[in-house]
């Protein structure tokens, strides 16, 4: 669950309770790296500090944010960094590049914590550990704002009124367990405006996994029995739930009531497909998320097990950045830290190893969960069992990502190799345009690193010059507008968003078209290369590579750099054509009305309701105009003036 801490800088219910002030110094020779002149940024911010928790942030030249951290006194806190001799090499780069600092009273120690978190999140420091996972948890939801609730997947913000479950460790599990609770529970996953329309049953009845109460097949108290059962079972009482419809089931073939008990074994069958496809035995467990670390390599992965009403919800595993020079023990407290600002703490967690600062984590994450919440290093018995078999999976874990990573730094050099890099390529840029005869048509930025797809980074752009089906013009526009940007933001190339390699998807026009762009920009140092499908159009394997000075090259059709090139073509391709999609169904339920400035939703349902068609509202009269129902005089005017501007 994110949650901000009431009288944060993001909570506007409570902005009196924090007092945040920004010291800035100029230092000579600021935009490098000086230790004397960092060191004296903080002494004069520290000679205003009060001795009260809360969180610092140090800023470099640019402003950006380096670190944060968070202070039982803040006064003492920031002094440490001044004393250079006791700090490690990274804390003391880190003093060398700050040119300021921002300053934030807490009213506690856990509640600075919490605050930590979400600063780490939002500006994702590079001398923090950082949790590198850009997926928000899938959560199951019983909404509870409709008469028959409907049971469905749900990521992000928690705003709807229901249940929610979880968190779930995959979208895949979340959509094994849903379709088991269908067959189990016979509830509804269709949308409410689905529901509305129905006027038969649809498949998932005639398959037995839905009760079909869109069209009366079961009444109001019949499903809110079921959904009572449902949230009994995922809310761990599974058992007797299960022992409810074997008694249902037995009653119901004692009646010869075959069909009824066919039914009943069925909901039981998924029921105990549910219990059976544990992962892990959770016995004796309600609510619990279990963490392991891993360390190997100078990397470290952290295996989480997720348990909610004694049932395993799934596992992940988490490789957290920026952890050189810290403690093992130190990682674990900023991932649970990070962890938890996304998801709902567990009454119970399990860790392989003694934190520095339990205590505080508890008392924070009790303020989060809304109750108590334990954490512990078991020595014993079934929860040491648990963590054993998290410790396993870690290992496990690092040893396949360390093994994948040294798989992908062979394939970038050998990627470098083939197109005549200087380097293997840290960030590859991939570009694609999407149209259908030039209308809705979308250029499409796609980011991939050493460590796969970079999601964050993707990028659509609406194509606004090129109006016609002119790939080339839309591929200038789009590099006109990507690297024109750049160069105004970061000149000096320093922030790491600039490409090493840029890969369109496309034959010597498309290159044409980007060497073009960026040769009016002036940039002339940026790698290119274009891929096309071959003399053998549409044929996997047989794909031309097409450099800046004409050359033309091709890979073996069992190059593991092929491959490689290859998904990331598709990978740009499918967003894309996504992007596309999107916009063509946007513009399918757009409205001429949308055009009006002024005009909201309501109002344009209120003209669309009485005159039928927004033609009609074009080319009403005033009088008519201000004789609609829900629109006051001054709306019909400016209606009236946006069609009518010389009257």
């Amino acid at each position: 669950m994110s949650r901000t801490p009431a009288g944060s800088p993001d909570d506007p219910r409570g902005l009196e309770r924090f007092h945040e002030e920004r010291a800035t110094y100029t230092v000579r020779g600021s935009d490098q790296p000086d230790l004397a002149g960092g060191c004296e940024v903080i002494r004069e911010t520290v000679r205003t500090l009060p001795t009260r928790p809360g969180v610092y942030r140090m800023h470099d030249a640019r402003g950006d944010v380096l670190y944060v951290g968070k202070a039982r006194a803040l006064k003492n806190r920031v002094a440490n960094y001044t004393q250079v001799d006791r700090l490690s090499g990274r804390l003391q780069r880190m003093v060398s590049q700050t040119r300021s600092m921002t300053i934030v009273t807490t009213n506690s120690e856990a509640e600075a914590l919490l605050l930590e978190a979400q600063l780490i999140k939002r500006f994702r420091p590079p001398y923090n550990v950082l949790l590198r996972d850009d997926k928000s948890f899938p959560f199951i939801l019983l909404r509870a704002d409709h008469d028959f609730p409907r049971i469905m997947k749900h990521r992000g913000a928690r705003k709807a009124k229901g249940n929610y479950y979880g968190p779930f460790a995959s979208a895949g599990s979340v959509n094994v367990t849903i379709n088991a609770l269908q067959k189990l529970f016979l509830l509804r996953s269709c949308t409410d405006s689905f529901f509305s329309r129905r006027d038969r049953p649809c498949l998932l009845y005639q398959i037995k996994r839905c009760s079909a109460p869109c069209v009366g097949r079961i009444d109001v108290e019949g499903y809110a029995e079921l959904t009572r059962e449902a949230k009994d079972f995922l809310g761990g009482r599974s058992s007797a739930v299960q022992r409810k419809i074997e008694t249902q089931m037995a009653e119901a073939a004692e009646a010869l009531d075959f069909e009824r008990a066919a039914m009943l074994r069925d909901r039981l069958r998924a029921a105990t497909f549910i219990q059976g496809s544990q992962a892990i035995n959770a016995e004796g467990m309600t609510d619990a998320d279990i963490f392991a670390l891993a360390g190997k390599g100078g990397q470290i992965g952290i295996q989480a097990f997720f348990i909610r009403g004694g049932q395993n919800w799934g596992h992940r595993a988490f490789f957290p950045t920026h952890t050189e020079g810290l403690s093992e023990e130190d990682v674990m407290q900023s991932f649970l830290t990070q962890f938890y600002e996304e998801v709902p703490p567990a009454r119970t967690i399990l860790v392989d190893r003694d934190l520095p600062e339990c205590e505080l984590l508890a008392e924070a994450f009790r303020e989060l969960a809304g109750g108590k919440v334990e954490i512990s290093v078991p020595q014993r018995g079934n929860r040491r069992r648990l963590i054993a078999q998290a410790s396993r999976n870690a290992v496990e874990a690092l040893d396949r990502r360390l093994a994948e990573r040294g798989t992908q730094a062979k394939i970038l050099a050998e990627l470098a190799e083939f197109l005549e890099l200087p380097e293997p390529p840290q960030r590859i840029e991939i570009y694609d345009n999407s149209h259908i005869q030039g209308t809705k048509a979308v250029g499409a930025m796609v980011v991939a690193g050493p460590e796969g797809f970079v999601k964050n980074q993707y990028r659509k752009f609406n194509i606004k010059s090129a109006q016609s089906d002119d790939d080339y013009a839309m591929m200038r526009e789009v590099m006109t507008r990507r690297f024109g940007r750049a160069q105004e933001e970061d000149p000096e190339r320093e922030s790491g968003t600039w490409p090493d390699l840029v890969l369109i998807d496309g034959g010597k026009g498309q290159m044409h078209s980007v060497q073009d762009a960026l040769e009016e920009l002036g940039i002339e140092d940026v790698p290119l290369i274009a891929i096309a499908k071959g003399p053998h159009h549409g044929r996997e394997g047989r794909e031309v590579f097409h450099f800046p000075d004409g050359r033309e090259k091709m890979l073996p059709t069992n190059s593991p750099v092929l491959f490689h090139l290859q998904r990331l073509r598709d990978e740009v391709h499918r967003f894309a054509i996504g992007a596309h999609r999107a916009k063509r169904s946007r513009s399918i339920t757009a409205s001429p009305l949308d055009e009006i400035p002024g005009i909201g939703p309501a109002r344009k349902r209120a003209l669309l309701l009485h005159f039928g068609t927004a033609g009609k509202v074009r080319a009403a009269s005033l009088e008519d105009l201000k004789r609609t129902p829900g629109v006051s005089v001054g709306v019909a005017q400016t209606v009236y003036d946006f069609y009518h501007p010389s009257g």
